[in-house]
């Protein structure tokens, strides 16, 4: 399903520099935020040395108004520092939700780009986690964590440094001491990035089970199911419980280092700090401020364990989400696109190899050297055994597939020779499945009419011309009407209704060539026969092609097209197939390679 060799190859900061493009404009902010934020570490790191001052002067010496002067540079300081916190926050959320929003539009941007054949390979499941999961996780890792790593390390760099400014045998046993938080951090980044990405995977493979289970409630609670769904959720839920464990665990020993490594430093500093000051190196108020100071550094130290598990949980985030923008675009726009100057509708199949792109090496095409010209205004019906390549056949002349040998033809040009705009402008498809989004029921049929305002009376009149010849009108009874929201994927409405609706959207978009995928399947007898007689006059000056799965729909074309051996085995007219095709009658009298339903028509009834 992907492929993450060429991610693990790449360093953590490597990896990470990756979202510097979507980074880029929020760059000044957030590079402000962490000024101000390091101002704000920095302040912390002043007042040791006002205590130092303090003690070993107005202290001492017993000055009243010094102390106090002490004690509100303590208070300041203490004062300056939370309103630099407040002004790092105030600084950095709105650009990180930016870069969040730039993200998602372009990943969203970005699978609407990619072929049909990459979403065929991966569950949506996995999509859907990525564009809100890892996306939030990589705002929340640019607003939070990382400023609060880059502010933690300079903070412990400068803090360590000013240790040694009151004894260097105090700051060498400190940094000592703190040595194996750097190679407890090393070995847990290996550890934990596994985990991670092992993690947001089966989080992705969770999405995918709920989302199966939910779009095919309907078919579970009909076997009686439900359980076994269930059973296949939880243990998927409990690899992903024991996966967030075993992270957790990972992520609570290296949270001990953290806090105990800083108390065994100070330990030892302690000792090490008693000794010098009995023997006169350090004086009282040094070594109170070198305590002051190496306690202010403990959160920066203990935060490090936090901090470098939400690093790689960012740096795994940013793995899957560019495993997506990576993904090879495969059918796009031509470098020298050619325009079709004098629209006809002429539609051929020249010499057409294909085999979808997961077929194995040995496995033959399915569709071996397809030769099929559809004239100007034709209407070809295309059947064919079940498994012959039909609905594939469809999927050619707008490109959802490229062929993989051989040539589609649009008015003579190549379709990979148009721009994709213009093809499927051209070319309009409905298929056997019909989808409709969860919008109106007047957005869903004029999807393919951008060149129309909604509102306007034209739109109106290519809404309601497109209903009639579906026969949908049972739309303008709905509760709102044509304003109805149809609801996710159209299920509250019957298959029948669906598959009407679909038809009118592709008979709205009033293309030069009509490729329609059985569209009258789920329709009964009476509703058929009215949709056929719409569908005659839509037709008659439209380029066709229907695959056509009973006789009933064979009626609506000119010509018939027998689809075997991933070849046209015969072309003709209803009639002359009837006498000299044996497959083409056995297809016929079979209602349509045994797809068919009670709505078949005899052959009699389709001659007549």
């Amino acid at each position: 399903m992907n492929d993450t060799t060429a991610h693990q190859r790449l360093s953590t900061p490597r990896a990470l520099a990756r979202l510097l493009p979507f980074v880029r404009p929020a760059l000044p902010r957030l590079i402000a935020g962490l000024v101000v934020g390091l101002a704000a570490s920095l302040a912390a790191l002043v007042i040791p040395l006002v205590l130092q001052w303090a003690i070993d002067g107005p202290v001492a010496s017993g000055d009243r108004n010094l102390l106090i002067a002490a004690a509100l540079a303590v208070v300041a300081l203490g004062v300056a520092e939370a309103f630099l916190i407040f002004a790092r926050r105030r600084l950095v959320l709105a650009p990180s939700t930016d870069v969040e929003f730039t993200i998602r539009t372009e990943f969203a941007r970005r699978l609407q780009r990619l072929q049909v054949a990459f979403h065929d390979r991966w569950p949506s499941g996995q999509l859907l986690s990525r564009m809100m999961q890892d996306i939030g996780l990589i705002r929340r890792w640019l607003a939070f964590g990382l400023i609060l790593l880059l502010i933690n390390l300079i903070t412990m760099l400068i803090g360590t440094a000013l240790l040694f400014r009151w004894h260097w045998l105090l700051g060498l046993g400190f940094v000592v001491c703190t040595l194996p938080i750097w190679v407890v951090g090393y070995l847990f980044e290996q550890n934990y990035g596994v985990l991670s990405r092992r993690s947001q995977d089966q989080a992705g493979d969770l999405a995918t089970a709920v989302e199966e289970s939910v779009h095919g409630i309907r078919v579970l609670k009909a076997f009686g199911r439900g359980g076994h769904a269930l059973a296949s959720f939880a243990r998927r839920a409990e690899s992903l419980r024991e996966t967030e464990l075993r992270k957790s665990r990972a992520v609570a020993g290296i949270w001990f280092w953290y806090e105990v490594v800083p108390v065994l430093a100070l330990g030892v500093c302690l000792l090490l700090g008693v000794l010098l000051a009995s023997r006169g190196e350090l004086t009282v108020g040094e070594l109170f401020a070198f305590f002051a100071m190496a306690v202010a550094l403990q959160w920066p130290m203990s935060s490090l364990g936090f901090l470098f598990s939400f690093l790689i949980d960012a740096r795994t985030a940013t793995d899957r989400v560019f495993e997506v923008f990576d993904a090879e675009i495969l059918i796009r726009d031509p470098e020298r696109p050619r325009t079709i100057e004098r629209p006809e509708g002429r539609l051929e199949f020249r010499g057409v190899r294909f085999a979808y792109p997961d077929a194995g090496a040995d496995e033959p095409p399915l569709l071996d050297g397809l030769d099929l010209a559809l004239v100007p205004g034709e209407t070809l019906a295309l059947v064919g055994a079940t498994g012959a390549g039909k609905s594939s056949l469809t999927t050619l002349p707008t490109r959802l597939y490229d062929v993989t040998g051989g040539a589609v033809t649009l008015d003579g040009i190549d379709v990979r020779e148009l721009t994709l705009e213009e093809l499927r402008r051209r070319i309009g498809v409905a298929f056997e499945e019909p989808i409709l989004f969860s919008a109106s029921v007047r957005e869903n049929v004029l999807l393919g009419r951008q060149d129309l305002d909604p509102g306007s009376p034209e739109a109106e009149a290519v809404l309601n011309e497109a209903l009639d010849v579906a026969q949908a009108g049972f739309a303008r009874d709905l509760p709102a009407g044509l304003d109805t929201e149809i609801g996710e994927e159209g299920l509250s409405l019957s298959g029948g209704q669906r598959q009407r609706l679909a038809l009118a959207r592709v008979v709205a978009a009033a293309p030069d060539v009509l490729v329609l995928d059985d569209p009258l399947s789920a329709l009964d007898v009476d509703t058929e026969a009215l949709v056929e007689a719409a569908l005659r006059r839509v037709l008659a000056g439209t380029t066709a092609l229907i695959v056509a799965h009973r006789p009933s729909t064979v009626a609506l074309a000119d010509r018939v097209a027998v689809l075997r051996d991933g070849r046209i085995d015969a072309v003709g007219t209803h009639s002359e197939l009837l006498a000299t095709s044996a497959h083409y009658r056995e297809l016929i009298t079979s209602g349509g390679s045994g797809s068919g339903s009670g709505t078949d028509r005899t052959t009699e009834e389709v001659t007549r």
